[in-house]
């Protein structure tokens, strides 16, 4: 499988880079209690971090970065938060963190230690650029500006209820199956994360100039707590990591 970011993304952001976490034979059907304790817990100091500083999620220092970006590619963040932004701003308003399962948990719980935009898709719906080869080895992620053919569905929407981008908004897409809108805005229904997930891909998106040591510091932590916590029994779960930037736009992993 592969991950790649086009060039035209680059265009607009030139210090942009990718964190990889791509993990295979996980078992996702179980609580993983220390992974319920490391989401409560960076819940928890994120919001006495506001109660203590009063400020609002949009002005902190980790955001101010994603905010700038998001007018870069053309996305008005007063209207669009960037995924970390958002889900700090719920905790700081005092939502609380809700608990999915284990490998969405883990995604949101070193989202919130290093203050970072993380996703978490099901590699094995990743398709061929053509639309076909569902979950093959040749199968892949991009990072591009939508084309009219790309499509994408809401969480929680039917089979054939679309929200589609515009043309040339930039996307996570693989195929013509739009993953995630408006770059780290909101992602799909198709590859969504469930009990019956055995392989995922994890991307965590920052600036070369800004949080490249955060990024690194939280691949470190994916790779362990997969290994330690999420393999089947009587085997063991394989991870890959790597770095995409604009001097290596794509990743075979």
């Amino acid at each position: 499988m592969y991950f790649e970011v086009s060039k035209e993304v680059f265009d607009k952001m030139p210090e942009f880079v990718v964190g990889v976490v791509a993990v295979q034979g996980i078992d996702n059907t179980k609580d993983v209690p220390a992974v319920t304790e490391m989401l409560d817990k960076y819940a928890v100091e994120c919001r006495q971090y506001f109660e203590a500083s009063g400020n609002k999620a949009k002005d902190d220092p980790c955001v101010t970065p994603y905010r700038e970006a998001f007018r870069a590619i053309g996305v008005n963040p007063n209207r669009y938060a960037c995924a970390i932004e958002a889900l700090m701003d719920r905790i700081a308003k005092g939502k609380g963190m809700p608990h999915i399962n284990a490998a969405v948990d883990l995604g949101n719980a070193v989202s919130l230690k290093y203050r970072l935009p993380i996703g978490a898709h099901d590699m094995y719906t990743f398709l061929k650029p053509d639309g076909t080869g569902r979950g093959s080895e040749d199968a892949g992620i991009e990072v591009r500006p939508a084309v009219p053919e790309d499509h994408f569905r809401p969480f929680g929407a039917p089979e054939g209820e679309y929200d589609d981008p515009e043309p040339g908004e930039i996307v996570y897409v693989s195929g013509h199956e739009v993953r995630t809108r408006r770059w780290a805005w909101r992602q799909s229904e198709q590859g969504k994360m469930s009990e019956k997930t055995t392989a995922v891909f994890y991307p965590i998106d920052g600036f070369r100039d800004v949080n490249i040591e955060d990024i690194k510091k939280a691949m470190k932590d994916f790779t362990e707590l997969l290994a330690n916590y999420f393999a089947r029994s009587g085997s063991r779960c394989t991870v890959a990591t790597g770095m995409v930037d604009r001097d290596h736009p794509r990743l075979d992993f």
